[in-house]
């Protein structure tokens, strides 16, 4: 990788650690969505845990591995671009897959919900894989289009563990009985 390279990833190295430790900090609180939902009995089926809890926690853990990736000491561009990419053509195969399991699943999305747990997402990975490609012609957009699908995933999980949390707690609650 030459200087200039070297220098651009260097420099983000603050963002990748502050945006890292928020995703794995956040996906243990995930588990905790999950375990309220399981008490609560809010979701009827797997298909359901596939499209709307497990991309939550996938969500954060893509900002991870972004993050470790934009903060390994990679030796050739070539290398971090094909990391990158991969994990974004990766991401948008899962993210298809979420697009079906919300079709099959026996809760109907409403926009709000295609919007945040299908559509950003796809986004979202569309953006890395994208990015991965113009890294050859140019290098520093790329590193800001990288950033912003990072941090995109982080607040992704966030609004999706919240809107998880506030629907079991409004639509699932168990009235207490004495």
């Amino acid at each position: 990788m030459n200087a200039t390279a070297s220098f651009s990833l260097a420099s983000w190295q603050n963002f990748y650690v502050i945006v890292g430790a928020a995703a794995g900090s956040l996906t243990g609180l995930q588990f905790v969505v999950v375990t309220l939902l399981a008490e609560a009995r809010a979701m009827s089926s797997m298909r359901e845990v596939r499209a709307f809890g497990t991309p939550t926690l996938v969500h954060f853990c893509a900002a991870l591995l972004v993050s470790a990736i934009m903060s390994a000491p990679w030796q050739s561009l070539a290398c971090f671009g094909a990391t990158v990419g991969i994990g974004g053509a990766l991401g948008v195969i899962y993210s298809l897959s979420i697009i079906w399991h919300a079709r099959k699943s026996s809760y109907q999305p409403d926009l709000s919900d295609w919007i945040w747990y299908t559509a950003l997402p796809l986004l979202a990975h569309l953006a890395l894989a994208t990015a991965a490609i113009s890294l050859w012609w140019n290098p520093a957009l790329s590193l800001y289009v990288i950033a912003a699908a990072s941090l995109a995933f982080l607040l992704l999980g966030i609004h999706n563990s919240w809107d998880t949390v506030t629907y079991v707690a409004l639509n699932h609650s168990k009235p207490e009985t004495k």
